[in-house]
């Protein structure tokens, strides 16, 4: 028998027993971070460097970014340096601290997400208002919130998870510091105190859920009004992607924490958690960049003008 206090790592779960399969992990989440970090940081920087962007919808978005950035740097790296040394061991601290910012993460963009759909709302609803309602100040104050509450929720839970006497041994069921699978390791009813607390979180996620979806009735409602079919075009190219990110991270999210014990497994988790913490930060930049022509023509703009950049460059050290 050995308590939280005795244990200074945990091992995560590997991809793969043989050697091979590991270092094709590897490369393969080598490419989606890379693809993520490129993506998300093209984002970040034309978003900054177009002032033509500058508006509530892309400063949302560019915040959406950088969480998405966080969030899969929080877990990928360390599974790939896993693979790629073929251990399984994390510190005590490292698992807190990457369980504290996954959480921090999570939280922040499912609180930015819900007040993208608020944007959303005013801008095809309420056009008349939204000067007022969306003001610089207000969306600082709106992107504030995010992040507090997300720094906020993952406080409560990292402190309340790592409070826990653990006695089951120190092997998790998932690749990265995940806080059902730490509660498995507990040894006293004591876990119920951060299971209620998983409750309350998810009630208030769904409690953002119920408001995006009662929002997009709204604004699905408005945009088939629009008599001329470029305005509708127009409607629907800024809100289908914020619905598709939506439907993304809520579908894998909610499956991973509520399916029923009698359908898990250890590679179904595998999967899903993969879906959830790494797949959407990858792909949001390609659903935000596919469907808004704005965003298109800003990045071709800032790509080609990095291009520029590096053949000067080039040149002139010739």
């Amino acid at each position: 028998m050995s308590n939280s206090s005795s244990i200074s790592q945990f091992l995560l779960l590997a991809f793969a027993d043989r050697r091979e399969l590991q270092l094709l992990h590897f490369w393969l989440f080598l490419g989606i971070y890379l693809a993520a970090l490129l993506g998300n940081g093209l984002i970040i920087t034309t978003i900054a460097w177009d002032h033509h962007l500058h508006t509530p919808m892309y400063f949302f978005l560019l915040n959406l970014s950088l969480f998405d950035l966080g969030c899969i740097s929080t877990t990928l790296p360390k599974a790939m340096a896993n693979s790629l040394w073929d251990t399984r061991a994390i510190s005590y601290s490292a698992c807190a601290a990457q369980l504290l910012f996954f959480v921090f993460f999570l939280t922040a963009e499912w609180s930015l997400l819900t007040i993208m759909c608020y944007d959303r709302y005013v801008a095809i609803c309420r056009p008349l208002h939204y000067g007022t309602l969306l003001g610089s100040r207000a969306c600082v104050h709106m992107a504030a919130a995010a992040w507090a509450s997300g720094f906020l929720n993952a406080l409560l839970h990292t402190a309340s998870t790592f409070s826990l006497p653990l006695c089951q041994g120190n092997a998790l069921g998932q690749f990265f510091c995940e806080i059902p699978q730490i509660l498995k390791l507990s040894c006293s009813r004591s876990y119920l105190r951060e299971v209620e607390l998983l409750v309350f979180s998810l009630f208030l996620a769904f409690g953002c859920f119920v408001f995006m979806v009662v929002s997009y009735v709204q604004i699905f409602r408005a945009v088939l009004r629009i008599p001329s079919q470029q305005g509708r075009h127009k409607a629907f190219s800024t809100c289908l992607p914020h619905l598709a990110v939506v439907s993304l991270f809520i579908s894998t999210g909610m499956f991973a924490y509520l399916k029923p014990p009698s359908i898990s497994s250890t590679s179904l988790d595998l999967v899903l958690a993969v879906l959830y913490s790494v797949v959407p930060p990858a792909l949001n930049p390609l659903i935000y960049s596919m469907r808004n022509q704005e965003l298109k023509d800003a990045l071709r703009k800032v790509i080609s003008s990095l291009f520029k950049s590096v053949r000067f460059k080039a040149s002139f050290h010739k």
